[in-house]
């Protein structure tokens, strides 16, 4: 989309969208990549290393190269620097997509020592997540320091609820009140922060609570840059009139996801969950009919308390919304 308007395009950091042909960064509009194509790697020696046979997973422009012993958080730094100053007297289009704070946990010793104070592995997570916010804080300065802040719309946001997986030594992160981690379509699966910041053109300080989904941002980027979006039956909506009031109605009237055998659909204030999955608790959901979980997730949001022997009629009527 953004290509065909003009704009210079890029991908660096994670892909985990396809490796095989016709699936990598420079076959989906991108003019330049520099990452990695699964679902993360080691920091330094930049290997996907859990499932094995281990093998090397960094590239650029669908070249291998190897940087043994570099820091893959710094890579991206350079890289993102040398191509938007490449790139700053046209339109462009970065898709910076960060590993942390991803397994595995490898924050740097400065902050690890900040932190030895908290428990295990809250510690290690706590670490990353400061690497990762000077990262950010460092991409944010050179665009001040380069005059293109100001015309620099940034999108920051993450893409599910935090691992209690072996690999990510069980935790480390936090739900809040929100039940569920990752895939789990639990909110604390799949209610997520996100920002949005463009000086001087959308409101600064302010919180939103309307519904949204990340496939919003395509729409809502294509309004408030003026790019035509292409021909095709889009799922997001643009968010642009919640941008700029905080009474807006929500695009969506009805919000669908699936994952494995689960899946879920929200309307209104009432979420209805098939088969959920609940890592990392102790005390597995209680389902009506085996099957069913029904929460209003306005009034419980830890969706503690299931609905659905009391609003059987509220059960059917999501049902017939399953996600295909």
């Amino acid at each position: 989309m953004f290509r065909s308007a003009g704009y210079a395009t890029a991908h660096i950091g994670k892909w985990h969208l396809g490796s095989g042909a016709g699936h990598k960064p420079l076959d989906h509009g991108f003019d330049y990549s520099f990452g990695f194509m699964g679902g993360c790697i080691d920091n330094y020696t930049h290997f996907f290393y859990w499932a094995g046979p281990n093998r090397h997973d960094l590239w650029e422009n669908n070249r291998r190269v190897r940087l043994p012993g570099r820091y893959f958080p710094d890579l991206m730094i350079e890289k993102a620097e040398a191509w938007i100053g490449a790139h700053r007297d046209q339109p462009f289009f970065m898709y910076f997509a960060m590993n942390m704070p991803h397994y595995p946990y490898q924050g740097e010793e400065k902050w690890l020592q900040h932190y030895r104070s908290l428990p295990y592995p809250r510690n290690l997570y706590a670490a990353f997540v400061s690497t990762l916010d000077e990262r950010v804080q460092q991409l944010v300065k050179y665009l001040e320091d380069t005059g293109l802040r100001d015309r620099t719309i940034i999108v920051y946001q993450s893409d599910n609820g935090h691992s209690i997986e072996e690999r990510a030594h069980y935790g480390g992160g936090s739900s809040g009140p929100y039940r569920g981690a990752k895939f789990s379509l639990f909110e604390g699966g799949i209610r997520l922060p996100a920002i949005i910041s463009w000086p001087g053109h959308l409101p600064e300080g302010q919180v939103r609570t309307q519904v949204a989904h990340a496939c919003d941002w395509m729409p809502t980027l294509a309004e408030l840059c003026g790019v035509s979006l292409p021909k095709a039956e889009l799922t997001g909506r643009s968010l642009g009139a919640v941008l700029r009031s905080d009474s807006a109605p929500s695009p969506h009237e009805v919000l669908q996801w699936r994952l494995g055998e689960q899946w879920a659909v929200r309307q209104g204030p009432w979420k209805l969950l098939h088969d959920p999955n609940d890592p990392g608790s102790a005390q597995k959901p209680q389902l009506f009919e085996k099957h069913w979980f029904l929460a209003n997730v306005e009034t419980d949001l830890g969706e503690r308390t299931n609905l659905a022997t009391q609003q059987p009629e509220i059960v059917n009527r999501l049902r017939k919304l399953e996600p295909h």
